[in-house]
């Protein structure tokens, strides 16, 4: 158990139980559950009807914390509705698409009265009654529209609130936090600082221009009811990551966790080193159990997508709605006006006419060692050497070089299913219609084949040549061999019918590259070439540029395309190991600003279960 984790069983552990009067416990208690349990159930589900209850205590029947007795963490928030959270979830899709994930993201949009605070299972209804009569309180004191002034500084963009209305929000969160305090037994800490409505936070501060832009168009004089809203959250996995399963997963092992679509799991990123690469531990949030699973099976969730809504307060100032804020379409950035006769859309359409070359970076397909190991090869090897295929996925030859197979160790070519699973790309994008007009490639035997069999599928083998740049090698500290692989020459590869083109003068030539190379010297040489190669493409149409390369250059090259710094090394290596074969990455350049943005691959990601070895002697007739 984490210490984290054992502090907060000690804190609740020696707490008094009180009884809860909930009209929905006793049709769970005639149904046999335990008290603690029952109650557990309803506070998860929002304590909004029997049903619920049931099915979350059925999902949960093997969920070894059922007998906990850790709380949930509550929240109050002020939240907007109507047409200006409309503007705002406009908002926070575009910012995410334009300038990538910040912070704010993981939240929906809210004004905090109360910041989460531990409550009793049993002492939760208290909660409900006391937003009731305190929001009943307040109700005609409640300001009837609340001004918001657009604050943007390197690291936040928000709307703060006028001082006068802030006064009347501090003086509801205040009562309810003193209430709460005393009748439920609660520590609660009222937000007394600037109230705020964050638009970004902790984003990089050359995207402060484009986040201002797009917040410029929101009109916050919109109609809006604002509804005080109590949240609660799981505590034990405040610092875990959330991911969502995109796919079912059915356990093949005792220590692997079944999975549902959509299912939430929490991940704690410091407790990984047990997990093979591809896989993470984690918890699902629908079950409660914990095992292995496979990590390109889930895509990253938002902190707020596991929080459980409780109660609310609507405050009805419809009657003194919003006739003076729709006479002002007036945004002020920092005290400055500015006009709003722009909205999303408009400024979206702009955009996407700017948008001109694409730049689609692409890890190769399976490598043979990946399913067979480093000794792969001795597998197919005679007595005198010549190579035979040991099993359908080893290729069925291997391209001739001039001196001895040992070099196809360190530089070892697709599998079968490395060979199917390229063509399958080429003919997605060509479904899709992507129109590719440069391939490159790292001089990797795997890459090179990967880009002639993406070019098989898109019907352009005899129409684009690759050009071998072996500048986007691999970060060489990670060969085994602590040497540069002896890789095929261009004549070699041309004499194997690879598609080259013969004519290209790589920028990185293969005497440049050093072994053992530190991260600094890998960043700056993928940031050079990635550089070059878009010079070198002329900028003349829509056509794609296609990278073949290896999983650390989704981040190598693409970073530094769109202006983001590198990442930290060891940051760097926890994010490779989570790129699948034929992980890809596209950018899309903005022509008026000669900028380039990351946005959605042109085709769907590649996704299937391994197929371990078959012996049917040892299988079927061995007892």
């Amino acid at each position: 158990m984490a210490v984290a984790e054992a502090q907060l069983y000690a804190k609740v552990s020696n707490k008094h139980r009180g009884r809860s009067s909930s009209a929905l416990l006793e049709p769970l208690l005639a149904k046999g559950f335990p008290a603690h349990i029952a109650q557990k159930a309803l506070v998860a589900t929002g304590q909004k009807s029997i049903e619920d209850a049931v099915k979350w205590l059925h999902s949960h029947c093997n969920d070894p914390s059922l007998d906990d007795p850790i709380p949930q963490e509550y929240a109050l928030y002020l939240c907007p509705t109507g047409r200006l959270q409309g503007r705002l979830q406009d908002f926070w899709k575009e910012s995410k698409r334009q300038c990538g994930k910040n912070r704010a993201h993981e939240v929906f949009p809210h004004i905090t009265l109360c910041d989460f605070f531990p409550c009793e299972d049993q002492k939760v209804e208290l909660l409900y009654d006391i937003l009731k009569r305190v929001g009943d309180s307040f109700s005609q004191s409640f300001p009837p529209s609340i001004s918001l002034t657009l604050h943007a500084s390197p690291s936040y963009l928000g709307f703060f609130i006028d001082d006068s209305q802030a006064n009347v929000l501090k003086e509801f969160a205040v009562a309810f936090s003193s209430e709460a305090s005393a009748l439920a037994d609660c520590h609660v800490k009222p937000s007394l600082k600037q109230f705020h409505l964050t638009l970004a936070h902790r984003f990089y501060p050359h995207h402060q221009k484009t986040l201002e832009q797009l917040a410029k168009c929101i009109n916050p004089g919109e109609p809006c009811q604002w509804v005080a809203a109590l949240y609660s959250r799981d505590m034990r996995f405040v610092h875990y990551q959330r991911l969502r399963a995109l796919f079912q997963y059915k356990p093949q092992n005792i220590d692997e966790l079944m999975i549902n679509a959509g299912d939430l799991i929490y991940v704690d990123p410091t407790q990984q080193s047990d997990a093979s690469e591809g896989w993470v531990i984690g918890t699902s949030h629908r079950t409660g159990c914990r095992g292995f699973l496979p990590e390109n099976y889930t895509e990253r969730a938002h902190e707020c997508d596991t929080w459980v809504r409780h109660r609310e307060y609507v405050f009805d100032t419809a009657s003194r709605s919003f006739s003076k804020a729709e006479k002002e379409p007036n945004v002020k950035l920092n005290g400055e006006a500015h006009n709003l006769s722009r909205n999303v859309t408009s400024a979206l359409s702009l955009q996407n006419a700017a948008l001109r070359r694409g730049v689609l970076v692409m890890r190769h397909g399976e490598r043979v060692d990946q399913v067979f190991g480093k000794s792969w090869l001795q597998q197919c090897l005679t007595a005198d050497g010549k190579y035979y295929r040991a099993d359908l996925n080893f290729p069925s030859s291997l391209p001739r070089q001039k001196d001895s197979m040992k070099q196809f160790e360190c530089d070892p070519p697709l599998s079968c299913c490395g060979v199917f699973q390229s063509r399958l790309i080429g003919e997605a994008l060509l479904d899709q219609e992507v129109t590719v007009s440069y391939v490159y490639s790292s001089p990797a035997l795997r890459c090179v084949q990967t880009a002639q069999h993406i070019l098989q599928g898109l019907k352009l083998n005899q129409k684009v040549r690759i050009r071998v740049e072996p500048g986007l090698f691999d970060w060489t500290k990670w060969e085994a061999s602590r040497a540069i692989p002896d890789f095929m020459t261009v004549a070699e590869l041309v004499e194997a019918s690879y598609n080259i083109d013969t004519s290209y003068r790589a920028n990185f030539p293969l005497s440049s590259l050093v072994p053992s190379e530190s991260y600094e010297d890998y960043v700056s040489r993928s940031s050079a070439v990635i550089k070059q190669i878009t010079t070198a493409c002329p900028s003349k149409g829509k056509g794609v540029i296609l990278i073949v390369a290896h999983g650390s250059s989704l981040a190598s090259l693409t970073r530094p395309l769109i202006g983001l710094p590198s990442r930290d090394s060891r940051d760097f290596a926890q994010m490779v190991r989570k790129i699948p074969s034929l992980g890809m990455c596209f950018c899309e350049e903005q022509k008026e600003e000669n900028k380039w943005q990351m946005v959605n691959p042109p085709v769907k990601t590649l996704t299937h279960g391994a197929n371990a070895a078959f012996n049917w002697r040892n299988t079927i007739l061995e007892d």
